[in-house]
């Protein structure tokens, strides 16, 4: 049987199944993609409205443009063949109070001298921290997170073993972060890519800090047309290879002989397949489509796990420019370790809240009527907890009275567009464990081969990809698993075939 005859089920159409069903349709496989929402792009949805705004639902931040271009390039392709690139400059603004705020700029030798200015031989330190970040970026990108987590023995490169010391997998970030400055802001500053890896620096591995030198010194961009423009291009890309999409297509179950998946269904059809690679919610297909027999893990196991934050996001249209906002806003004027506490230690609602605020209409004049403004509202919460209508308005009084007061000006009554999304949302949609937005926390316990495992230990063609998986939550890592996973069921075919 050729390659062509054989015919691949992803579940899932975000980032790691696109990416996953563009690998395996590049080997030349039949590849049909099933997505359970009207659109693709899972959490990089976007939607229009009727008054003109257009809004990414999900990721806003494009940080590592290399794992972008690697996938377009494996593809024999470009990024900049499907969207444009913009640097952002200051990359984003972390606001300590309304006459207090960092601005942290793209060039690094303002970087260095903004750091210098706040605290006298920060500047040094900071090189000196990035040089050391630009090492663990060099190994964790090009050797640690394309490994499939299956065995101790896969890190037992040469580079790896040297330089495990340096890669500081078992101190902490805020402990490194502590180690290089003192100033409390530029301690934040350093720590807030953190939120990304879903835990408190204190529980992330000061391996992480590859995120500072992915976003300070490889820059924060902005992708024309927002990360709907990626979405697109991956979807061109996997279609002119002959991928098939189907939407309004929730896969719920497989039928199994020899505990291999012979044919997928849907409430509409069902499916002959060869190989399965899910890249919806791990959990979800563990322990809910699958039938007990098959299952890797238990409820205990999932009830174990540390969760990455849910979100509270208000998609917000405002009938005038707001002059104070860049294009990404850090709201850190209140207690960090507070907010953590109340997602982590104590889940509830946050008494204080962080947020986030992203103004694309900042960079993009085509996401919303001219003289108007774009707003994503992000404030992160603990997964699993109560959420209501009314609590979502609460707190969307909270953060309206704070993003004013900062800026200075009424924003309420300019409002013509809003939209909540939350906990029960994220079930809803894309049936997220917990109504997580970000997957699993990078926790040393939950690094590597002490993530969820790829394969299926009981169904020998059912992979897995995703934020719940290796290597782990975020846009980037995503692209990745998706490369990851297709290669493992690639290897399986390879062997049914030779095997045959």
């Amino acid at each position: 049987m050729t390659n062509q005859n054989k015919h691949i089920a992803v579940i899932g159409s975000g980032f790691a199944g696109l990416s996953a069903a563009a690998y395996l349709s590049k080997e030349g496989y039949q590849v049909s993609v099933y997505e359970k929402n009207a659109t693709i792009g899972g959490r990089a949805r976007q939607f229009s409205t009727d008054n003109g705004y257009t809004f990414d639902m999900g990721p806003s931040w494009y940080w590592m443009p290399d794992v972008f271009e690697k996938f377009f390039n494996d593809m024999g392709y470009k990024a900049s063949d499907f969207y444009k690139l913009e640097p952002l400059d200051p990359q984003y603004a972390i606001i300590f109070g309304k006459d207090d705020v960092l601005e942290v700029p793209n060039r690094f030798e303002y970087l260095v001298e903004l750091f210098e200015q706040t605290e006298t031989g920060a500047g040094a330190a900071l090189q000196s921290f990035l040089k050391e970040a630009a090492y663990k970026y060099d190994i964790g990108i090009n050797k640690l997170v394309y490994k499939p987590g299956l065995s101790v023995t896969e890190f037992l490169d040469l580079d790896l073993v040297k330089g495990v010391f340096r890669l500081q997998v078992f101190t902490s970030l805020s402990q490194h972060v502590k180690k290089h400055f003192k100033n409390e802001k530029l301690q934040a500053l350093m720590e807030f890519p953190a939120l990304f890896l879903g835990a408190i620096a204190e529980d992330t591995p000061a391996l992480y800090s590859l995120m500072n030198y992915a976003g300070l010194s490889l820059g924060t961009w902005y992708p024309k047309g927002g990360f709907g423009s990626v979405i697109s291009a991956m979807r061109t890309i996997a279609e002119k290879q002959g991928v098939k999409f189907y939407t309004d297509a929730a896969i719920n179950g497989f039928e199994i002989s020899n505990n291999t998946i012979t044919r997928i269904r849907t409430d509409k059809f069902t499916r002959d397949v060869d190989g399965v690679i899910a890249t919806a919610d791990y959990h979800h297909i563990d322990q809910e489509v699958l039938e007990p027999p098959y299952r890797t893990y238990t409820p205990k196991y999932w009830k174990s796990r540390v969760m990455a934050p849910s979100a509270l996001i208000f998609y917000i249209g405002v009938k005038k420019k707001i002059d104070k906002l860049k294009h990404h806003n850090l709201f850190f004027d209140e207690d960090l370790k507070v907010h953590a506490h109340q997602i982590y230690r104590q889940p509830g609602w946050p008494s204080k809240p962080l947020f986030y605020v992203c103004c694309t209409s900042k960079t993009d004049s085509d996401v919303a009527p001219a003289g108007h403004e774009n707003i994503f509202i992000l404030m992160p919460l603990a997964v699993d907890i109560l959420d209501t209508p009314e609590i979502r308005e609460h707190y969307f009084d909270i953060l309206l009275k704070r993003l004013e007061d900062y800026c200075g000006e009424n924003i309420g009554n300019e409002i013509d567009y809003k939209k909540s999304y939350c906990i029960a949302d994220f079930k809803a949609d894309y049936n997220a464990f917990g109504g997580n937005a970000y997957g699993l926390a990078n926790t040393l316990k939950q690094t590597a081969l002490l993530k969820p495992s790829i394969p299926n230990k009981k169904v020998q063609n059912l992979f897995f990809g995703g934020h719940l998986t290796v290597p782990g939550p975020g846009v980037p890592p995503a692209i990745i698993s998706g490369n990851v996973a297709s290669n493992q069921l690639l290897k399986y075919l390879k062997n049914q075939a030779y095997e045959s």
